[in-house]
């Protein structure tokens, strides 16, 4: 199937490229929230919602941007290092294949669920090689909602990659998570935070120990 088709158009691709080449969002709007350890993390409020956008710079260390990739679309592999999955995994709908995948919470809270689309492109962009991961949130019948457990139906991810000119990857990431539920946005705001960096850590340390496991 053509990885462009379904929700995700070619400009798309192309767009988050060029964010991977700024030093920062444009827009003053934007403001910095973390930078730390080669990371430099973004945040724009979201009026609507109270959450915020997340925009994501940097450079992980001793991790190629092929494995980085491939450790990031491998949902199996993703069950042992990701300590929050409860349940993650993908079922072909009208031809599209959709992901599935719980999130665990901490009690009293519910754990989410999300249903989402996401496509893979590896990109040659003025002779550079990058690759490219979209996901977002969509409603399907084929997905009906737990009992106790909170659908999440606004979810954005998109990520770039590209060689450091070493042995580690450049990297940007935009992310848009509304948890929804009870959960005040002060809450939400300060566990995307540091989920965002410590979810970077663990995906390189997952990046080290992949070889091992596949």
């Amino acid at each position: 199937m053509d990885p462009v088709a379904g929700c995700f158009a070619e400009e798309q691709f192309r767009e988050i490229c060029a964010e991977l080449q700024q030093p920062a969002p444009a827009g003053a709007e934007w403001e910095l929230l973390v930078n730390a350890s080669g990371v430099r993390i973004y945040r724009l409020l979201d009026q609507q919602t109270g959450l915020y956008e997340y925009k994501v710079f940097g450079i992980l260390k001793d991790c190629s941007p092929a494995l980085l990739a491939d450790v990031y679309m491998d949902l199996d592999y993703r069950k042992q290092w990701d300590q929050y999955v409860k349940e993650i995994y993908e079922k072909e709908c009208n031809g599209e294949t959709v992901t599935y995948w719980e999130v665990k919470y901490p009690f009293p809270m519910s754990n989410r669920d999300y249903v989402y689309i996401r496509h893979r492109r590896d990109l040659d962009v003025e002779g550079r090689k990058i690759y490219v991961v979209l996901a977002q949130s969509v409603s399907l019948p084929q997905f009906p909602e737990k009992s106790g457990v909170i659908r999440v139906n606004q979810y954005k991810q998109r990520l770039a990659i590209e060689s450091d000119g070493h042995q580690g990857s450049k990297v940007f990431m935009y992310h848009f998570d509304n948890p929804g539920g009870q959960i005040p946005s002060w809450l939400i705001n300060w566990a995307a935070k540091n989920g965002i960096p410590n979810f970077l850590k663990d995906m390189v340390k997952a990046c080290q120990n992949y070889l091992s496991q596949t």
